[in-house]
């Protein structure tokens, strides 16, 4: 039986709870059986001050995971030319696991604009898509509202943000609460976000 991978992309700059909670609850309340993390990297077209470097962002996915059987931390785009495209990465990993089935996770948010990626046809064809519930007024096209490879998943809608993060480290708040243990350790030690 092929192991079913849910596919998690993002920034991670830094990896906080809700992030935890979601990639947790697919793998507890639906049929994957791992949810990978994919550290998006930095375009090298549009460096970002805010953005901690590709490794240490991988780190803080990893450290973070460690105690989570089904979850796992994946740099595969790292290895990839930029700029890359989801499509190209799901060929990659198909190639390289043959036999696991890749999944696409995203929000709502993603899916109203999903017909306008690269190779949306393609990846709807082999893939199927986990849909989050987000806080979004948008429509979703209708050829996706009742399309057989996309589920929408009940997780919960957690309204924490890195970006919010971001700023509280540099405003010396306390976001203990907000971060992985592991990753807040981390940052502490490194003295990310301070400035």
């Amino acid at each position: 039986m092929q192991k079913r991978v849910g596919l998690y992309f993002g920034s991670f700059n830094p990896i906080h709870i809700g992030h935890l909670i979601l990639a947790n609850h697919l793998v507890e309340f639906t049929n994957l059986d791992e949810v990978w993390l994919v550290i998006t990297p930095q375009s090298p077209f549009k460096k970002k001050a805010s953005l901690l470097d590709n490794h240490h962002r991988f780190e803080l996915v990893y450290r973070s995971l460690e105690k989570y059987e089904h979850l796992k931390a994946s740099d595969i785009e790292f290895k990839m030319p930029t700029p890359n495209y989801t499509a190209k990465t799901l060929a990659v990993l198909e190639e390289k696991h043959p036999d696991y089935l890749f999944n696409l996770i995203m929000g709502e948010d993603n899916l109203v604009s999903f017909h306008k990626w690269k190779n949306y046809e393609t990846i709807l064809e082999r893939h199927e898509l986990y849909v989050c519930p987000r806080m979004t007024k948008k429509e979703i096209p209708k050829q996706f509202q009742n399309h057989n490879k996309i589920h929408f998943t009940n997780t919960p809608i957690i309204d924490i943000s890195a970006s919010m993060i971001r700023k509280a480290i540099k405003d010396e708040k306390n976001v203990v609460p907000l971060l992985p243990a592991e990753a807040w350790n981390y940052i502490d030690e490194m003295n990310f976000y301070r400035n």
